[in-house]
C-alpha cells in the first residue's frame, strides 16, 4: 500500500517540477523524548549528531534541510540531534566537529555516512534510498552476475538496468526514486561500468549514466534473449518515470477514430504520437510495420494503428501516416511513410542533436582536465575517506603531536583534490608498513577544514608531505609520492644526519653497509665527509648538507687525524668526500673547495649521479638539471631486440658503459632506458623519431639547445669508435636531425575560474577575507621551514578585504 502512496507522491513531485517550487521545511531538531519515540517507532530515520558547526558542516546542514522534504515522501524522517543537549552515547563523540550521519530503521543502525559522501541533497536522497532498498536493488560488478539475474527473472519480471559510473549524483537519485516506486514490479539492477555486450547491449557512445529496460517477463525459454529498450533522454526523475510508464503501454495501440480523437497513455505522458493508417486488405502487413516501428521507437514514441475503414476516420486517403509532438498546441502533421528508417530519423534528429549538446556541455571540462588519477578518485568519490593508521590532526592537536614525536611525518591535503586523495592511499600503506616502529608518527591535516594550521606552516601546494624531527628544522619532501618512494625517504630519515664516525673501522663498516643496515639496503650509495678535526671550518657546512640531504642518502662525517690517511690512500687532499657505490663496491674520493652549504649540497648531489644511469620517470629531473645533451640507449624487454647492429642488448649497454667511464663523454649525459620497466620511454622514442625503430636504438637529444634529435644509423655497428665518430659528425653539423622536440608551453588546459569574484557576484562581500595576522609558527620560528624559491608563495590577500573584522573559519558557533 505504501508503494501506491509513494507513486502518487512521485506524480505530485513531478507536477511540482513542472509547475514551480515549494518552501522547504526547517530541519527538525529532536528532543530527548522525540529521539526516543523515533527509535521505538520502527520507522526509518536519517540523523546527524553534532554540537558545533564549521563552515563545511554548515553547508552540509543546508543540504540536509533540503533533503528532509524529499525523503518525507518516502516515509523517512530527516533530523538533527544536538549533542550539547542530548549526549547520546556512541554517536556523540569527543570530536569538535562531527562528520558522520546515521541511517536507522527503528533502533537498528543500517549504515553510517561521512558528510563528504552525502554532500548535497541528491547524494543524500540517493544513498539513503539505496540503503533502504539494499535487498531489492541488485548491484553487480561482472557480466556473469548480470546474466545470473537475467536467468532468474525470465518469465517473471522485467529488468531496469542502470549504468552509473558514479554514485551520489542526480542520476543515481533518479534511479533510486524510481526503484522505490516500481521495485515491486521490476527488478532494478545497478552497475558501475563495463561492457554489456553479452546481454546484447552495445556499449554507449557517450560517457556518463545510462538506463535500459530488459523485456524478460514474456521470455519463457532460457535460451531466448531478453530484448532491451534504451532510455535516450537524460537520466532525470521525470524522464525515468515517463520511460517506465511507456514500457507498460502496449507496443502498438489500435484505434478506429480520427487521430485528433485518440487518447492513449502516451498523451498524458507528453510523448510524441505516431499514427499509421491501415485498411482491411493490408492489415496484417501494416501490423508488422507498426510492431517494427514500435520496437525501434519504444520508450520514445507511442505508436497507434488507425483503421481507415472506420467512418470516424476523416484523414485524406493520400496520406498513410501522421504524428503529433507533445508540445502544447501542437497540430497533427500528415506525411507518406516510405521507409522505417525515415520515420525513426524523423523523431531522433532533434533529440540526438540536443543530447549531444548536453553531453558536450556536461563532460567538456572533465574531458580536458581528467587524468588517470582524477578519473580513479572521481569514480570512487562515494567511498568514505578512511585514513587507517594515519592520525588526523586539528588546530588543537597539531603542535603537541609534532613536538612530542621524535619523528612526525605530516601530509597536508584537501579532500576535493584528486592528487591529495591518491597520495592518501600511499600514505596509509606507508603507515601500515611502519606500524611497528615506535619512533615514527604519520599524521594528516585537512587544509580545507583546518586552514589556520596550514597557513601557519606556509603550505602553498597540495598535497605536501613534511617531516618534523625533535630538535631539528622541518623538511618538505620533494620526491615521488608513491608508497615505495615515501617509505624509502622516511626510513633513510631515521638515521642521524650526519652519522658521526669515530674510527677507521667505523668508516669501513659505514661504507660497506654494516652500520644502519636497514637504511643501507635502501640506499646503494653512501657518502663520508673527511675533515682533519671537529674544529675544521667545514664542519658546520657538512652538518647543514647532511640535514638538507636527509632522506635522500646516508651521509657520514669522519673528523679525525686518521682522515689524512684515508685521503692519502685515495690520492686526494682534505677536505674530501668518499662515495661508495653498491653493488660494485667501488670507493671514489673527491677533493672539495668548501665555500657554502648550498654549494656543498650541489656538489654531493652531482657526485651521487651515476655515470651511466638507467633513466626512469623518478630520476629524469635530476639529469635534466645538468643541462647537457642526453645520449640515450633505448633497450626493449628481453628477447624484443633485433640483431641488425650485430649486438645484443647486454653488449650494447656494456659497450656504451665502458665509453661513459672515460672522459670522452663528459659533455653528454650517457644513459639507457629499459622500455619494459619504463613504458613511457616507448612514447618518448616514438615522439622523437615518429616511429619505433629497430632496437637497441641510440639517440642524441639536445633538449637544452634547440631540441634537435639525432638517431645513430641502424646499419652501423654500435661500438665505442663508431659512436664517437657519429658524435663528432653531429658536432660538425654533418648529420641531419631525425626529429625536433618543440619547446611548447605546458599551460593549463582550460582557463582558471576566479571563484572569489563569482561568489561576490552572487552575494556581495560573501568571499571577503581579512588579512592574516603575522604570528609565530606553530612549530619553530616563522619561515624556519621555508625552502629556497618558495618565500613568495603565500596566497595574496590584497583583494576581497573586508571593512571590519569577521570570524575565522574555526570560530565555531553553537549547534
Amino acid at each position: 500500500m505504501s508503494r501506491y502512496v509513494v507513486s502518487l507522491s512521485l506524480c505530485l513531485c513531478i507536477k511540482w517540477i513542472l509547475c514551480g517550487t515549494v518552501s522547504v521545511p526547517k530541519l527538525t531538531e529532536l528532543t530527548e523524548d522525540s529521539f526516543a519515540r523515533t527509535l521505538r517507532s520502527g520507522k526509518t530515520s536519517f540523523l546527524y549528531f553534532g554540537n558545533q558547526v564549521s563552515p563545511t558542516i554548515g553547508l552540509f546542514l543546508e543540504q540536509l534541510e533540503k533533503s528532509a522534504d524529499a525523503l518525507q515522501d518516502y516515509g523517512i524522517l530527516v533530523a538533527k540531534v544536538n549533542c550539547s543537549k542530548i549526549p547520546v552515547l556512541k554517536y556523540c563523540t569527543n570530536e569538535k566537529v562531527m562528520k558522520k550521519a546515521y541511517l536507522f530503521r527503528g533502533s537498528d543502525l543500517l549504515k553510517t555516512f561521512g558528510t563528504d559522501t552525502v554532500f548535497d541533497v541528491n547524494a543524500i536522497v540517493a544513498h539513503v534510498l539505496f540503503t533502504v532498498l539494499f535487498d531489492e536493488v541488485k548491484s553487480v560488478e561482472t557480466q556473469e552476475e548480470l546474466r545470473n539475474i537475467e536467468r532468474a527473472v525470465k518469465g517473471r519480471a522485467d529488468i531496469v538496468l542502470a549504468q552509473l559510473p558514479m554514485l551520489g549524483l542526480p542520476e543515481h537519485r533518479a534511479v533510486m526514486e524510481a526503484a522505490f516506486v516500481y521495485g515491486a514490479k521490476h527488478q532494478f539492477v545497478l552497475t558501475k561500468g563495463g561492457s554489456l555486450e553479452r546481454l546484447g547491449i552495445e556499449d554507449p557512445d557517450s560517457p556518463g549514466s545510462h538506463l535500459w529496460f530488459l523485456h524478460c517477463r514474456e521470455v519463457l525459454r532460457q535460451s531466448d534473449p531478453c530484448q532491451h529498450t534504451t532510455l535516450k533522454k537524460p537520466l532525470t526523475t521525470l524522464n525515468v518515470y515517463t520511460f517506465l510508464q511507456l514500457m507498460e503501454t502496449p507496443l502498438v495501440t489500435e484505434a478506429s477514430v480520427d487521430p485528433s480523437d485518440v487518447k492513449t497513455v502516451g498523451s498524458h505522458l507528453h510523448a510524441p504520437l505516431l499514427f499509421l493508417f491501415s485498411q482491411r486488405e493490408t492489415l496484417a502487413l501494416d501490423r508488422v510495420t507498426a510492431e517494427t516501428l514500435g520496437w525501434r521507437l519504444r520508450g520514445e514514441v507511442a505508436v497507434v494503428l488507425i483503421h481507415r475503414d472506420s467512418a470516424d476516420v476523416r484523414t485524406p486517403v493520400e496520406y498513410n501516416a501522421a504524428y503529433r509532438l507533445p508540445a502544447e498546441g501542437s497540430v497533427i502533421k500528415y506525411f507518406n511513410l516510405k521507409s522505417i528508417e525515415e520515420v525513426v530519423n524523423l523523431f531522433r534528429e532533434d533529440t540526438v542533436q540536443e543530447e549531444e549538446e548536453d553531453i558536450d556541455e556536461d563532460w567538456a571540462v572533465l574531458d580536458v582536465l581528467d587524468d588517470e588519477v582524477v578519473e580513479s578518485v572521481y569514480r570512487d568519490r562515494d567511498v568514505e575517506l578512511d585514513v587507517g593508521l594515519v592520525t588526523e590532526l586539528t588546530s588543537d592537536t597539531f603542535s603537541k603531536a609534532v613536538q612530542e614525536s621524535n619523528t612526525a611525518v605530516v601530509l597536508f591535503f584537501v579532500r576535493w583534490d584528486a592528487a591529495s586523495l591518491a597520495v592518501m592511499q600511499s600514505f596509509k600503506e606507508v603507515a601500515d608498513a611502519l606500524e611497528d616502529i615506535a619512533d615514527v608518527q604519520l599524521a594528516c591535516v585537512d587544509c580545507g577544514e583546518w586552514t589556520d594550521v596550514c597557513s601557519s606552516q606556509l603550505i602553498a601546494a597540495f598535497p605536501t608531505v613534511r617531516m618534523y624531527w625533535s630538535g631539528g628544522l622541518p623538511h618538505t619532501y620533494t620526491g615521488m609520492l608513491g608508497t615505495e618512494s615515501l617509505l624509502k625517504y622516511i626510513m633513510l630519515s631515521l638515521a642521524a644526519a650526519p652519522v658521526l664516525l669515530s674510527s677507521s673501522q667505523e668508516v669501513q663498516s659505514f661504507l660497506q653497509g654494516d652500520l644502519f643496515h636497514t637504511q643501507a639496503t635502501l640506499s646503494p650509495t653512501r657518502v663520508v665527509g673527511l675533515l682533519s678535526s671537529s674544529q675544521d671550518s667545514g664542519w658546520p657546512m657538512f652538518e647543514g648538507a647532511a640535514q638538507a640531504l636527509r632522506g635522500e642518502t646516508l651521509l657520514g662525517l669522519f673528523a679525525d687525524q686518521q682522515a689524512e690517511q684515508w685521503a692519502k690512500d685515495h690520492n686526494v687532499k682534505l677536505p674530501a668526500i668518499l662515495v661508495f657505490r653498491a653493488p660494485d663496491s667501488t670507493i671514489k674520493a673527491h677533493s672539495l673547495q668548501l665555500s657554502s652549504t648550498e654549494q656543498l649540497v650541489s656538489d654531493i648531489q652531482k657526485l651521487l649521479l651515476d655515470t651511466f644511469p638507467e633513466l626512469t620517470v623518478e630520476n629524469l629531473p635530476l639529469y635534466l638539471e645538468l643541462r647537457k645533451p642526453l645520449l640515450l640507449l633505448f633497450l626493449g624487454p628481453e628477447g624484443d631486440e633485433e640483431q641488425g647492429q650485430g649486438l645484443d642488448r647486454r653488449d650494447a649497454r656494456e659497450e656504451l658503459h665502458r665509453l661513459a667511464d672515460t672522459s670522452l663523454l663528459d659533455t653528454y649525459v650517457p644513459c639507457w632506458v629499459h622500455l619494459g620497466r619504463t613504458p613511457a620511454g616507448r612514447a618518448v622514442l616514438e615522439s622523437y623519431l615518429g616511429s619505433i625503430p629497430q632496437l637497441p636504438a641510440l639517440v642524441l637529444s639536445q633538449l637544452a639547445s634547440g631540441g634537435e634529435v639525432f638517431h645513430f644509423p641502424s646499419e652501423s655497428p654500435l661500438n665505442s669508435d663508431t659512436v664517437l665518430q657519429w658524435l663528432h659528425r653531429v658536432e660538425r653539423k654533418e648529420e641531419q636531425p631525425a626529429g625536433l622536440v618543440l619547446d611548447e608551453k605546458w599551460g593549463p588546459s582550460v582557463p582558471f575560474y576566479d571563484f572569489l569574484s563569482i561568489m561576490d557576484q552572487e552575494v556581495p562581500g560573501y568571499a571577503a577575507q581579512k588579512t592574516p595576522k603575522m604570528t609565530k609558527n606553530m612549530v619553530g620560528e616563522k619561515g624556519s621551514d621555508e625552502e629556497p624559491g618558495h618565500s613568495n608563495r603565500t596566497p595574496s590577500t590584497k583583494k576581497h578585504m573586508p571593512q571590519q573584522e569577521v570570524p575565522t573559519s574555526h570560530q565555531h558557533s553553537e549547534f
